[in-house]
């Protein structure tokens, strides 16, 4: 439909101001992002600046910028699917929206012709300077008068939206001159008509439809920017909010401000409405109601990425067929967090123009100076400036995000036909074309929900310690069985074996018996047998004498010979029985008994081979629940040991007093953290510190390496370093440097060494147990880069006490520092110029309060010729630490002979001109200047300084 008309609460002749509301900015991520699209364009006359798509970026290199600045980077890749089709990725994207002619223009301008010439097809746009000559701009869209509320939606925002849902941070904004539309372009609610519906409202529409319910929350704010003061327009009370900024990771946040949780699209528009009756505005000549401050609408977006069935556990079979869970598989519900800011400007104005006068006068000026502000922002931007002005205006402050850092930003410039207002025409034309050169480097803002999943596994801690003790139970009786089947067995094998033994017994007088009755029968038939012998003998006797007839004699002596052969038969015979009766009695009752007897012994064998293999089963069931339980603490510090494995950040910036190594995290992980100190600190309130303390002394390597991880996560924070240190925890640590070979142990003990050392009361401690000493030796065994890394940044802590220094130098502390430079590894490195740093900084306070005299430490131990090696390194941390330390190291005059003959002038005359950083480039000059012998040497070398 066609763009016919603006409208707004309030009204009447007069001055008006009706309160309203402006947006707060919830955390904006300042990551640097440069870049600029070259001019181009065509047309009648001569052609001015302007960015079409498709040109190419061409960056200088430039400093890297303050904290007081917008953050610039360059990025890479092509553009998103949301519709950002330019060869220069992540740019902003301009477009431009002309208001028809209102009816004082149809009057007053009926004899003139249009300053504005669209060409849509070819997104061009022509300005009429006169009657024979234009200028010609090329923008991203064109949108005519007759465009439609629902197509520039689309063109616009429905981008933006869509690269807010996947989780990037999104800005719309409408820039231009007052009553030129931007007002009916963003927020107009529709009530009467739907087709009138604003960008504001279509937004939420497609959020809300993207989103599910009871998992995904949508939270607003709307806030109001009047007179340099931020108001929110949800509860008008609030007046003058605080903007904050996080001072680590530069985020600007409005805490202060009001949040609604959006439930559905009916409740939003009462919203709207509610803020739109409390934002200011005022009759002017140019528009009866003129917005008179800078709304914000903030729409917070927090989704839960879907995963894929499958993907979150993993079944295993046992060997009995069952299946059991491995908590292994467990994953962390990944969480979208992006933010959507919808900026209605207020317009800008000529006061000639607009009558503006009294109070009224007081906000145009102020208007005026926030919009300067931001024009001033992004010409900076565009021309890739070193400094950016942001803190000139809270505007600027609150959209820092939006220009030159991580949102994906819209613009839309909104232009009126007029031919008298020619000149705000152009100004809001260049604006939108300096914009088009703004590049931001988008960014995805998710992370991982451990709140989540760490109440997922402790639940399923809990049940696995639940089912051990049942486990554990179970084998106990199990064992209790297994005695008393044993006792029982043991019982029977001994009743078996008196049984046996009686019986044996009992035969064996049998067998005496029966031998005794034998032998009494062999001892009479050898009577008998004699008698018969003698009788032989006699007869024999009596035939040699004559005495009988010799036939008498014959038939006696065959017949006595009979009787013998009979007797020695039987005899035999009787033997025979009694060698039978022997073996057959010896037989059968060992064959019965001991059949028996070993029966009844195999069936005990058999119930203990059973009862020994359910022992052994119930054994390995609770060694797999032990390893079970450990990968499930394993799993609780997984997050935590990437930061320390991946090689984290350091806590403190360059130069700092004190900074500290913390086991490595990143920035997007840092919610990540907070999760899992929160089982550490639960697991501490259970078991309690003396007893993890005294698993660092166990047997057992695995429950040292345990022990030391929770001790290293306890360490990370400064409330439990007392209770560590009190409790004797420093001590245990040292004594496991010490003492300890396990490279994984010495790396987390190290780590929480350095973590104990970033206290000054600790440091002292440390020193005074021989930990300098300690730190050194395992420097000199370690070979692990992250070892390494974790043992520089305990002595880079140390180096910056000023009361220590003699006596780290004394224990080899320096010559430790630079001894780890072996490694070649970036992370150690930038540990090892920290501390280097760290101790040029002391000293150079030190000479500078009077107690230090003499030469630097640093060159007695030759750290001089690293120092000056390495003061241009491709590595930023490192080459910004050893800058810092050069320049403390130069600030000494009994250095200066020393640095010259080193060759270190050359890097602080490079260091002065060239350096990134503002304060070291400022401080390389101060001491160049400041240094007689310095500047005898640049003249003897005919430089000019």
């Amino acid at each position: 439909m066609a763009f016919t008309s603006v409208h707004k609460n309030g009204g009447g002749g007069g001055v008006t101001i009706t309160p309203r509301t402006l947006l707060r900015v919830d955390r904006p991520l300042s990551v640097n992002s440069s870049g600029s699209a070259a001019a181009s364009g065509n047309g009648h006359k001569p052609v001015v600046t302007a960015t079409p798509a498709g040109s190419p970026s061409v960056r200088p290199k430039s400093a890297s910028p303050s904290s007081t600045a917008y953050h610039r980077r360059s990025s890479s890749g092509s553009a998103g699917k949301n519709g950002f089709e330019t060869a220069v990725p992540n740019r902003v994207r301009v477009a431009v929206r002309l208001r028809p002619r209102n009816a004082e223009e149809l009057v007053s301008d009926v004899d003139f012709a249009d300053c504005v010439e669209l060409q849509p097809e070819l997104k061009r746009l022509k300005l009429r300077k006169n009657n024979w000559d234009c200028e010609t701009y090329q923008f991203d869209e064109v949108l005519t008068e007759t465009s439609s509320q629902k197509r520039v939606y689309e063109v616009v925002a429905k981008p933006v939206v869509e690269s807010v849902l996947e989780g990037y941070n999104g800005t719309v904004m409408a820039y231009g001159q007052t009553g030129t539309g931007k007002t009916f372009t963003l927020g107009r609610l529709g009530m009467d008509d739907c087709s009138d519906r604003g960008i504001m409202v279509r937004a939420m529409e497609d959020i809300l439809a993207d989103i599910l319910p009871g998992e995904d929350t949508v939270t607003v704010s709307y806030l109001q920017l009047y007179m340099e003061s931020v108001q929110d327009l949800l509860a008008p009370e609030k007046d003058n909010i605080a903007i904050t900024e996080d001072p680590k990771t530069g985020d600007v946040s409005v805490p202060g401000a009001t949040q609604v949780q959006i439930q559905d699209q009916s409740s939003f528009v009462r919203l709207l409405d509610v803020g739109e009756a409390n934002r200011f505005a005022a009759n002017t000549k140019l528009n009866t109601e003129s917005s008179r401050s800078h709304a914000i609408l903030l729409v917070q977006v927090k989704k839960t990425v879907r995963v894929k069935a499958g993907d979150r556990e993993l079944i295993v079979l046992n060997e009995n067929g069952t299946g059991s869970q491995l908590t292994k598989g467990i994953r962390a519900p990944t969480i979208r967090r992006s933010k959507l800011l919808i900026v209605d400007l207020a317009g800008s104005e000529r006061v000639d123009k607009s009558g503006s006068e009294g109070h009224t006068l007081e906000e145009a000026k102020s208007i005026n100076l926030s919009l300067t502000a931001l024009g001033k922002c992004i010409n900076a931007l565009a021309e890739n400036s070193p400094h950016v002005p942001i803190r000139d205006s809270k505007l600027t402050r609150m959209l820092r995000d939006s220009f030159g850092g991580t949102a994906r930003t819209s613009l839309v410039v909104t232009i009126g036909p007029s031919p008298r207002h020619r000149g705000e025409t152009s100004s809001t034309i260049m604006f939108g074309q300096r914009a088009m050169k703004v590049e931001n480097m988008v960014k995805l803002k998710e992370e991982f929900d451990y709140k989540s999943l760490c109440r997922r596994l402790e639940t399923e801690l809990d049940r696995l310690v639940a089912e051990n003790e049942r486990q554990i139970k179970a084998r106990e009786d199990n064992e209790d069985d297994s005695a008393r089947s044993l006792e029982e067995a043991q019982q029977c094998v001994f009743e078996a074996e008196s049984k046996l033994a009686s019986a044996l017994e009992v035969q064996k007088v049998r067998c005496q018996k029966a031998v005794a009755d034998m032998k009494q029968k062999l001892e009479a038939e050898c009577v008998l047998r004699k008698k018969l012998e003698k009788e032989v003998k006699a007869i024999s006797l009596e035939c040699e004498t004559g005495k009988e007839e010799p036939l008498e004699y014959s038939s006696k002596i065959m017949g006595l010979r009979l009787s013998l052969e009979k007797e020695s038969q039987k005899r035999e015979h009787l033997e025979q029985e009694l060698r039978a009766i022997k073996s057959e009695a010896s037989r059968k009752s060992l064959n019965g008994n001991l059949q028996k007897q070993s029966d009844e012994l195999l069936i005990l064998r058999q119930r203990l081979d059973d009862e020994l293999k359910d022992r052994e089963r119930l054994e390995e069931e609770i060694r797999s629940l032990k390893e079970q339980v450990s990968l499930l603490s394993d799993e609780g510090d997984e997050h935590t040991r990437r930061m320390m494995e991946k090689g984290g950040s350091e806590r403190s910036s360059i130069g700092s007093e004190s900074p500290g190594v913390s086991i490595s995290k990143p920035n997007h992980m840092r919610d990540t953290i907070n999760g899992q100190r929160a089982t550490i600190a639960k697991l501490f309130e259970q078991v309690g510190l003396h007893k993890i303390l005294s698993l660092l002394e166990s047997e057992d390597v695995d429950v040292r390496v345990h022990a030391v991880k929770v001790v290293a996560n306890l360490a990370a924070e400064e409330a439990n370093q007392e209770k560590i240190v009190e409790a004797g925890g420093l001590g245990s640590l040292l004594n496991l440097l010490q003492s300890s070979e396990d490279e994984t142990i010495r790396r987390v003990a190290a780590g929480a060494v350095a973590n104990l050392a970033m206290n000054e009361t600790n440091q002292e401690l440390i020193m005074a147990q021989g930990g300098i000493g300690l730190l050194a030796r395992t420097a000199d065994d370690a070979e692990d880069p992250q070892t390494l890394r974790m043992v520089a940044g305990a002595i880079a802590n140390l180096c910056g006490n000023d009361k220590l220094q003699i006596k780290l130098r004394e224990e080899g502390g320096i010559r430790a520092l630079l001894g780890m430079v072996r490694s070649r590894h970036p992370d150690v490195l930038a540990q090892v110029a920290r501390g280097i740093a760290n101790f040029a900084k002391c000293e150079s306070r030190g000479a500078a309060q009077g107690y230090k005299t003499g030469r630097s430490l640093l060159i007695d131990d030759g750290a001089l010729p690293w120092i000056v090696a390495n003061a241009n390194n491709d590595a930023s941390p490192i080459r910004r630490h050893i800058e810092l330390a050069l320049c403390h190291l130069a600030q000494h005059e009994v250095n200066a002979k020393d640095l010259v003959a080193g060759g270190a002038l050359w890097e602080l005359v490079r260091i002065s001109r060239e350096c990134s950083r503002e304060d070291i480039r400022n401080l390389a000059q101060r001491t160049l200047n400041a240094s007689g012998t310095f500047q005898s040497e640049l003249r003897r070398l005919h430089l000019v300084y």
